[in-house]
């Protein structure tokens, strides 16, 4: 009987131990809903001007064709609240890129009405934090930071879900698409003016939302702001010779910025010497380089000199490679006597490698300091500042791939959009020291985007001195948000028909 008892009582302890450990496991589960929000009221002196606010953080789903949630994106919604004409108050829709980019570059770092803590030119600095962002664009507009499936806290939900619903270039813009109509009518917003603001892949992604929107739910949109572009479907590949010659102004304002160049043209101001790299690049670098092997050698020599003065790299280099330079090349090259590297996202910024010799950096200097700032900051804004609570990771970078990148005709789709939507205006913002997405490419973008010219009153290019996030930079924080609100305020109509 007392082996017995025993037995019973060891029984007893291993079954509770059982039960209490699966009640802590299904306790900890890190599960989405599909459906949440939390709502928290605040107020952001901007331009001197008090604004009062709410900010909804919280999750919608994405809906399958069966009527169910096959996955739910999380966003914050911020909106103004002493302001009385619903009617005519601009809606903002904000995507940052990668693709697998969460929402949280433009969401605490540009337009939102906290701004993380960081120095005046970028640089992160602990304590880790947010404060109030005086130059937010919350004054003119609302604001919706969206993160796509698999980014921020968003999930895929449904076990039929296939990746390939949600990770493609025009996959993305179907489902992204439908989730913004649905937002839109529950928070009763088909009246106001809206816009689209991408950065880096968030650009493919809006300018394809804009036809998307317009030709499958009837949402005309008043404007889409492109922040630091991809190439839309316009650009040629990153490995060709023709994309690596648009390459040159960029090069040379980061040759500039680090004095690299030579004092002639180290003595000149940052506008003063890119137009000159810009007409050789077009008129005289480009041509040349088209005639391959058949360059006659006395052009060849002048060209790879000239290219050698605004890029900052030894002549001899340039003939290596056969005048067009790679930008990994440049990266380590432009300061290997120095020991250092440039960064490619910004390239302001300096790295060190484990050795000086190479062809590639080790790593980009621009990109960790990015994430050595926001990742914590938002992580606290959320769950201590907005009172999100999860245990679910928040996705700097999310797992997206393989991303089906086929059919990529988001240029064109905006610029028909544009031609369908006589409202609707398009403006570029672009770093100069960005060498992921270089301004010069930005721009002929913009160029062969309309070919025919009759759009380009209605496109706007504003170039800042700094690098693909230019709004970490204070200056062109200030700067570039006042550029957005003039465009929201420009393009907004009152009583004047659509039409040619």
């Amino acid at each position: 009987m007392r082996i017995l008892s025993t037995f019973l009582s060891l029984f007893l302890l291993i079954s509770l131990a059982v039960v209490t450990d699966s009640e802590t496991l299904q306790a900890q589960t890190r599960t989405l809903d599909a459906e949440s929000s939390v709502t928290t009221e605040n107020e952001v002196r901007i331009n001197g001007e008090r604004v009062r606010y709410e900010a909804t953080a919280g999750t919608q789903p994405v809906w399958g064709d069966d009527g169910e949630a096959h996955a739910s994106l999380f966003y914050v919604y911020y909106r103004r609240t002493d302001v009385d004409d619903v009617d005519r108050r601009p809606l903002v829709f904000s995507f940052n890129g990668g693709p697998g980019s969460a929402s949280v570059w433009m969401h605490i770092g540009y337009t939102g009405p906290k701004f993380l803590n960081i120095d005046d030119e970028g640089y992160p600095v602990q304590p880790y934090g947010v404060t109030d962002n005086p130059h937010s664009i919350l004054d003119v507009a609302d604001i919706v930071y969206i993160d796509p499936v698999n980014t921020g806290f968003s999930r895929i939900l449904h076990e039929d879900a296939e990746r390939s619903d949600f990770f493609g270039v025009n996959a993305d813009i179907r489902y992204l698409a439908d989730w913004i109509d649905n937002f839109v009518s529950r928070n009763n917003r088909w009246t106001s003016p809206k816009y689209l603001k991408g950065e880096s892949y968030g650009t493919t992604r809006v300018a394809g939302l804009a036809r998307q929107l317009q030709s499958s739910h009837w949402m005309f949109i008043n404007g889409v702001i492109l922040v630091s572009p991809t190439e839309m479907g316009l650009e040629p590949p990153a490995t060709s010779p023709r994309s690596q010659i648009l390459k040159l102004p960029y090069y040379a304002a980061t040759a500039w910025y680090h004095d690299a160049l030579d004092p002639d043209l180290q003595a000149l101001d940052l506008y003063d010497i890119l137009p000159k790299v810009e007409e050789f690049t077009i008129e005289e670098y480009l041509p040349a380089v088209a005639r391959g092997g058949y360059l006659d050698e006395d052009r060849r020599m002048e060209i790879a000199a000239r290219v050698a003065r605004y890029s900052g790299i030894d002549k001899q280099h340039v003939l290596n490679y056969n005048l067009t330079i790679p930008t990994g090349f440049y990266w380590k090259e432009l300061l290997r006597d120095e020991g250092k590297t440039v960064g490619r996202l910004d390239s302001r910024y300096r790295g060190i490698d484990r050795m000086d010799a190479g062809v590639s950096y080790d790593h980009d200097p621009a990109l960790t300091a990015w994430n050595h700032s926001f990742t914590p900051a938002i992580n606290h804004y959320l769950r201590e500042h907005l009172g999100y609570e999860t245990d679910l990771k928040y996705n700097i970078f999310g797992p997206v791939h393989p991303w089906d990148r086929s059919n990529d005709n988001t240029g064109e789709n905006l610029r028909r959009a544009m031609g369908e939507n006589p409202f609707m205006h398009v403006m570029i913002q672009s770093g100069y020291y960005d060498g992921a997405t270089d301004y010069f490419s930005a721009k002929y973008v913009m160029w062969n985007m309309d070919r025919s010219g009759k759009v380009k009153d209605r496109l706007r290019f504003e170039g800042y001195r700094s690098g693909h996030m230019m709004y970490l930079r204070q200056e062109d924080l200030e700067l570039s948000n006042q550029h957005i609100r003039e465009f929201i305020l420009e393009s907004m109509t009152d009583g004047e028909s659509a039409r040619y």
